[in-house]
């Protein structure tokens, strides 16, 4: 699914460069050098390469200034080869992730989490939606799973998945009208929550957290959890895993998995986002 999305974009960006436009170009910004994350930037810098998007990346010491870092968001704002970007999170403790998410353009901003265009995906009408939520509407409508009257339970309120998951299966149309709960590490019996649930959808971080006693039979569950756990038996010592337990298999009649789920098509709709942010970008210039 992940392949046939960027199909479509490669599409897309060949009919815009054909077109007389620039070609999309992505950067991300990336602060430190936390494995998991420089892992993520590489698949990201690929994926932009194979469609036709052009793709680079700042990379930043871990002590970094706030300053410095806001001057590099400054740079991309203004640098016209750049039609989206992105700061790799999470950042170093002594920076303030809200000032800095909030000095991105939000014509460029391709996470969606500006407040701008947080706004408008609140008020029904998304623009540039999180990349994550928007692959798992697409994997479910792949696979004709409908989500109108369907409970949905997710549990995780981050900015970049739960909070707006919620919203976009919130909107009237297809892809919403659902029923939504939305559980995070403070609720109180878990599980009395996601045995409601048609759909399950798990973005904690927390493996194994979820057991097939806490989903209801032939329930359809999305794993967005992946942490790194040791595995003596691998030869690099640990493998990925996510928030659903092995045996939710024996219960669930669709569910994705650990890696090679969610993380594929979150990037893919990132560069649906960048083509996106190229048509922003263009109309703004044109104004």
């Amino acid at each position: 699914m992940a392949e046939k999305v960027r199909d479509e974009v490669a599409r897309e960006v060949e009919e815009w460069v054909s077109a007389g436009n620039p070609r999309p170009g992505l950067a991300v910004v990336l602060v430190g050098a936390d494995p998991a994350s420089a892992t993520y930037v590489r698949g990201k810098e690929r994926a932009s390469v194979e469609v036709g998007i052009h793709s680079e990346t700042r990379k930043l010491a871990a002590d970094v200034t706030q300053n410095e870092l806001l001057e590099v968001i400054s740079e991309l704002n203004s640098d016209e080869r750049i039609t989206g970007f992105l700061v790799q999170l999470p950042l170093p403790d002594h920076i303030d992730e809200d000032t800095v998410l909030h000095a991105i353009d939000p014509n460029k901003d391709v996470d969606g989490i500006h407040p701008f265009n947080m706004g408008l995906l609140l008020g029904g009408t998304p623009r540039l939606a999180p990349a994550t939520p928007s692959g798992i509407l697409r994997l479910l409508a792949e696979e004709g799973v409908g989500t109108s009257g369907k409970h949905i339970v997710i549990c995780g309120r981050s900015n970049i998945v739960g909070r707006p998951l919620a919203a976009l299966l919130l909107r009237r149309g297809q892809g919403g009208d659902a029923t939504v709960t939305v559980c995070h590490s403070r609720t109180t019996d878990l599980g009395s929550f996601t045995r409601q649930a048609d759909i399950l959808v798990t973005a904690m971080g927390v493996p194994g957290l979820i057991t097939k006693e806490m989903v209801k039979y032939g329930a359809v569950v999305i794993d967005v959890g992946t942490v790194r756990v040791d595995d003596p038996s691998r030869e690099r010592g640990w493998r990925l895993a996510g928030d659903m337990a092995l045996d939710v298999r024996d219960v669930a009649s669709m569910r994705t998995p650990v890696p090679g789920g969610v993380g594929p098509m979150t990037i893919a709709m990132l560069l649906k986002n960048v083509m996106q942010a190229a048509r922003l970008v263009d109309e703004g210039a044109r104004k």
